[in-house]
């Protein structure tokens, strides 16, 4: 992450040895863990937070997608008129009861 190579590790670790003294170095090295820590869940915090942005803009841009493909199919494919509608409304042809061309009175088709 800091590109820091091994050697530099070990002289910064005598440095802070040298400057802080090793009574003081575990507690100084627990505040430090501690803050990066902290930095750590901020920035996890903070790029969730960008994620869930980015999820809801493309979730805007999916809806108005769609809801242009459904204005464009409703304009090439326009709803039905008001006698198609009638005619769709009745029953089957089979089971509606018709005259009986020999006597004349409407009975059930066999």
């Amino acid at each position: 992450m800091f590109d820091i190579a091994s050697g530099e590790m070990l002289l910064v670790a005598l440095v802070a040895l040298v400057v802080i003294g090793p009574k003081d170095l575990p507690r100084v090295l627990r505040y430090v863990g501690n803050w990066v820590g902290k930095a750590r869940r901020v920035a996890a915090q903070f790029r969730s937070g960008l994620d869930e942005m980015v999820r809801q803009s493309e979730l805007e841009e999916l809806e108005k997608k769609w809801a242009a493909d459904n204005d464009r199919i409703m304009r090439d494919h326009p709803a039905k008129s008001a006698s198609v509608r009638e005619y769709d409304s009745l029953p089957p042809p089979e089971t509606q009861a018709s005259a009986n061309p020999i006597s004349g009175k409407g009975e059930p088709l066999p």
